[in-house]
């Protein structure tokens, strides 16, 4: 076990080992109850199909949006616009590079969070002191002609399925901020305008399977931290988001993508909009691949909530801040149920 519990990455580890070592282990107040989670329906996570989001129903569409980000903060959408094939490649690309041999992941191995691609494991392993079961490929994506040239080179697609498929979601993203603009009655530029010169990462994110997975997290509940999350994940279950109190399991829909609102939105929408923990669970039969694309604004951009919402009626509920200050300190705080927005109120005795 001395030897197993040596190396620095989860996939390595978990190939030979019956048991969940010590140092992943939950507190027992802090384990996934399985029995309590619920399976997502139409009711618990709703199902937007952008067809015709361009044309004569786009008010409709864009009323949907709406109704989802404010009484859910999570919706999945259908006829988004991405090929099948697309999304199959990045998929392939993701397994194939997880199953390279050891020394050739390592190349791409760093525990520096400045790192802007970088190979990793579990979520700060500087801080925690619980591990989470996961290993993660971070990459930034735009300005892509900044960053790709960090990126793996093996498999040897890596660089041209990753970067045609990170250009494409950014089109997506922009199309949705559009929609989720004039949903609260903003010129629809609105959001766009105000992310600085724009951010984009994406993970691929590797969960093994876990023998004991009662007892230990992929990723514990949290908040996404950016604006807006657009979530890929395979046809293995693992993501559950907190409804009404409840964990509620969201089962995989082929050709679907998972929009999750991040704390910067909630910000921007004066509470209207609200960020929703989530989490994701192991099992003990399947290894997991989930790919989001994080869209964030720049680290320099100032971001407050957005004038037209801010009335009598409707003080502003946030100060304003710079993203790279609200990221430090998530990054500090780690992945905790309290939100990192708490931080950020405006006091009511200012």
């Amino acid at each position: 076990m001395a030897l197993a519990t040596s190396k620095l990455l989860l996939t390595d580890l978990a190939s030979g080992i019956d048991r969940v070592p010590s140092n992943y282990i939950r507190p027992k107040c802090d384990r996934p109850d399985l029995s309590r989670v619920v399976s997502s329906d139409s009711s618990s996570i709703p199902l937007v199909d952008l067809q015709g989001l361009h044309g004569p129903h786009r008010g409709e569409i864009v009323r949907h949006i709406g109704v989802a980000c404010r009484d859910y903060g999570f919706f999945q959408i259908r006829n988004h616009g991405i090929e099948e094939g697309m999304v199959n490649g990045i998929l392939g690309t993701a397994k194939e590079f997880f199953r390279l041999p050891e020394s050739e992941r390592l190349k791409n191995y760093s525990d520096d969070p400045n790192k802007s691609t970088r190979l990793s494991t579990s979520f700060n392993v500087k801080t925690e002191k619980v591990a989470n079961w996961r290993d993660f490929l971070r990459l930034h994506c735009h300005p892509l002609e900044e960053f790709v040239h960090e990126w793996p080179t093996n498999p040897p697609c890596f660089r041209d399925v990753v970067g045609e498929y990170c250009l494409r979601v950014r089109m997506l993203v922009l199309e949705l901020l559009e929609a989720i603009s004039e949903s609260l009655g903003l010129e629809k530029n609105c959001i766009s305008n105000n992310l600085g010169r724009h951010g984009q990462h994406m993970a691929m994110n590797y969960y093994p399977p876990c023998p004991e997975p009662e007892l230990t997290y992929g990723l514990p509940g949290h908040t996404d931290p950016n604006l807006i999350t657009i979530l890929l994940q395979d046809d293995v279950p693992g993501l559950q988001v907190l409804k009404d109190g409840t964990w509620v399991a969201v089962n995989p829909i082929p050709n679907t993508f998972i929009i999750n609102i991040g704390d910067q939105m909630q910000v921007i929408s004066n509470d209207r909009y609200k960020s929703v923990l989530h989490r994701a669970v192991v099992n003990c039969n399947r290894e997991r691949i989930s790919i989001p694309t994080f869209y964030c604004p720049s680290q320099d951009a100032v971001i407050g909530p957005a004038g037209k919402l801010i009335d009598d009626k409707h003080p502003a509920v946030y100060r304003q801040f710079t993203y790279d200050e609200f990221y430090s300190k998530f990054w500090d705080r780690g992945l905790r149920t309290e939100c990192c927005l708490d931080l950020f109120k405006v006091s009511s005795a200012s």
